[in-house]
């Protein structure tokens, strides 16, 4: 008779190795699978945090660079954005920061030309005999005035990504482009959502959505609209 004898010390046939060892190959794999797909939910994160304090960043250097009365004001609004940003950076757990752009020289006047000419002098506007008389239809019906919101406007800043600007409070909206009280209408093409806010305040691109308007059209998880129609309704 024929007897079959087992290493000593063995616990395992070679069925059972195998059985093992795909479990193990499982786990990692899908452990692999879930690293990756956090890593990319956090970088389309952080990438957005990023380009909102570029853009920040590149406002505050132009006003700096070319200052006014209201730049005091408005670069220490700007500074409490951009720290604001830095936290959500943080908290979502972004790495490297955002290197500042160069200062750019200031605008020189045609007064510091030596070579500048006086403007010449214009004649003065002849002023018409009669003021043109009203149109009835010039003044819109009360009915289609509160329809502005969704009528379709002027296509602006084509291309233009949107983000948040990181600023609490109802919807609205802060601008390089357009001056403040502009409506603007903002849709989101990956999903068809679409508000219409006001230029409150003033910022480095052509429209930012505060942190009440970006959630009403913005994607679960995502902080920027990269595919975005811009519309001035007003």
């Amino acid at each position: 008779m024929r007897r079959t004898y087992r290493r000593p010390g063995s616990g395992f046939s070679g069925r059972n190795r195998r059985i093992v060892i795909g479990a193990v190959a499982a786990v990692v794999v899908g452990g692999g699978l879930a690293v990756g797909t956090g890593l990319s939910s956090a970088s389309t994160f952080c990438d957005g945090l990023d380009e909102q304090i570029r853009a920040t960043q590149q406002f505050m250097a132009d006003q700096r660079a070319n200052p006014n009365a209201q730049t005091e004001a408005v670069l220490a609004n700007r500074q409490a954005v951009l720290d604001l940003i830095n936290v959500q950076k943080a908290q979502g757990g972004c790495d490297g920061a955002v290197a500042a752009p160069p200062e750019a020289p200031p605008e020189a006047s045609p007064e510091d030309s030596p070579e500048a000419e006086p403007p010449a002098a214009e004649p003065p506007a002849e002023s018409p005999a009669e003021p043109p008389a009203e149109s009835p239809a010039a003044e819109a019906p009360a009915e289609e005035a509160d329809d502005a919101d969704d009528a379709a406007g002027d296509v602006v800043c084509a291309g233009s990504t949107v983000t948040l600007s990181g600023e609490a409070g109802a919807p609205a909206a802060s601008s390089g482009t357009f001056p403040i009280g502009t409506r603007l209408k903002v849709t989101n093409l990956d999903n068809a959502k679409s508000i219409t806010v006001t230029v409150a305040t003033t910022s480095g691109s052509c429209v930012l959505l505060n942190n009440a308007a970006f959630e009403e059209v913005r994607e679960p998880g995502k902080f920027l609209i990269r595919r975005a129609v811009i519309e001035r309704v007003g």
